[in-house]
């Protein structure tokens, strides 16, 4: 199953995509909850054989594999929950106003709907979550959209092995043939985000990939929604009392935050801002773990040793901790630099390094802090660890929720909480479509478009419009 999908396959499953939108999006939203929760059980059952095959394509361990097929089940059933409810679907209903201030106004119904069938482009860092039965795949499913997974090379047989399990449970379940598939080959992904049967598209991986894949959907005759999750650097802010009343914790906090899974999370917080007056640079040594750390893959590996080369090689960056670049992994390296080198020439050093490494950047004033958050580009997070009475707090938050899709206060960025208020997005180019998310339960909306009804009889409206609400969801009514 993992042999590159040929033309005719690829045909043959966009094909069957099709077929199967007409089904499954004429299904009330709550009928949907039951095959998302068989997806769920039948990963659940298969988890020893699935975490075991992860872990030879990837590495990344037995405790932390599993800990992601949990979250991979609880995402689904989220998603059957959202759909239950139904609130998710913004039923808005304006009854007919003679008397309306702007003149007579019509009856109107507007609801959310599904677009089609999605292209999922699966990430390398999270072989189960955000790969072949992850977030992106349970959104899609529950707003209504068959999906057609774009497998990564870097854990194909896993790929093959959870679309199996996937496969066999919405099949036992009796959903619609064609719902989900799986393809296997660069050419095979680009050609369905291109094909007129798919209707929107969601990206995990790098800038290049990423904004590559963008311009195809953006350039279609007919251009499509692309969701796709870039780069993002992840600054932290810390400000001069926080540096002196605990720095040193700040420090081991920031050390196990970069080096968590190798760095090797989108969330890993790459540059930390510290005043050079409290010395904690010098900590650094004593801190950072200078044991080797397994990368996903060599092609990921290459990567990591040529950026974090370039940087070395930037003028005005010395490097506090070198870590080795053994064979079963590079250890830990920590740069730094000054925040005046920093505003002189942000794209060289404000860049992602997927892997163990950061940048610590030193100033001397602390509003030099606001200046670095003006020019800092397009964030997936962004931490402030500071103080309650810091007098720049107020103004530094404002100016990093204009750059990043999530503020954090004394916290660290790599824990990414499944739940109804996260927002797992931001600017470009931490995403492609900064006004929704990736994780959480609004993720959905990335695979709906509204529709007005307007005067319809109520025998011809969707369930979710009609006075009797039959539906029995949340609806604003005026």
């Amino acid at each position: 199953m993992t042999d590159v999908t040929s033309p005719q396959e690829l045909v043959d499953k966009l094909d069957a995509a099709a077929g199967a939108f007409e089904q499954w999006s004429r299904l009330q939203p709550a009928d949907r909850a039951p095959f998302l929760e068989a997806i769920a059980s039948a990963l659940e059952e298969a988890a020893p054989k699935l975490v075991a095959i992860a872990d030879e394509e990837t590495s990344l361990g037995p405790t932390r594999l599993h800990n992601e097929m949990v979250r991979t089940a609880f995402q689904l059933r989220l998603f059957a929950e959202v759909v239950t409810e139904g609130g998710y679907l913004g039923a808005t209903i304006d009854r007919a106003d003679p008397a309306w201030p702007m003149g007579p106004r019509p009856d109107l119904r507007r609801v959310l709907e599904p677009l089609g069938p999605v292209a999922v482009f699966a990430a390398s860092n999270f072989p189960f979550a955000f790969s072949v039965a992850g977030g992106d795949t349970a959104s899609a499913l529950a707003a209504g959209c068959p999906v057609l997974v774009k497998a990564h090379s870097g854990h194909p047989r896993l790929s093959a092995a959870t679309a199996e399990v996937v496969l066999n449970a919405l099949r036992a379940a009796g959903a619609p043939e064609g719902l989900f598939d799986v393809v296997f080959g660069t050419e095979a992904g680009r050609a369905a985000l291109v094909d007129h049967r798919v209707k929107a598209g969601a990206f995990t991986g790098s800038i290049e990939a990423g904004r590559a894949l963008f311009d195809l959907a953006a350039g279609r005759p007919e251009p499509i929604p692309f969701f796709g999750e870039l780069g993002s650097v992840n600054p932290v802010f810390v400000t001069q009392a926080a540096a002196e009343r605990r720095g040193h914790s700040i420090l081991a906090e920031f050390v196990g935050s970069f080096t968590l899974g190798a760095g090797q999370f989108c969330t890993k917080p790459g540059i930390l801002l510290v005043p050079a007056s409290a010395k904690l640079v010098d900590q650094l040594p004593g801190l950072v773990p200078d044991k080797p750390m397994a990368l996903l893959n060599g092609r990921i590996r290459a990567s990591y040793t040529d950026t974090l080369r370039q940087l070395r090689d930037t003028a005005g960056v010395r490097v506090p901790v070198g870590g080795d670049d053994a064979a079963t992994g590079p250890s830990p390296t920590v740069l730094c630099t000054t925040s005046a080198e920093l505003l002189g020439a942000p794209e060289t050093l404000i860049r992602e390094v997927f892997g163990p490494a950061a940048l610590v950047v030193e100033y001397t004033q602390e509003n030099e802090l606001l200046e670095v958050a003006k020019i800092i580009d397009g964030q997936l997070t962004a931490s402030v660890q500071g103080e309650d009475e810091d007098a720049i707090a107020a103004e530094l938050i404002r100016l990093l929720a204009a750059k990043a899709g999530r503020v954090l206060w004394n916290q660290w960025p790599t824990g990414v909480s499944v739940t109804y208020a996260q927002q797992h997005g931001g600017p470009y180019p931490a995403t492609t479509a900064p006004a929704t998310t990736s994780v959480g339960t609004q993720a959905i909306s990335r695979f709906l478009r509204p529709v007005a009804y307007q005067n319809v009889p109520q025998h011809l409206l969707p369930p979710a419009l009609r006075d009797a609400n039959p539906l029995g969801i949340p609806r604003h009514a005026s």
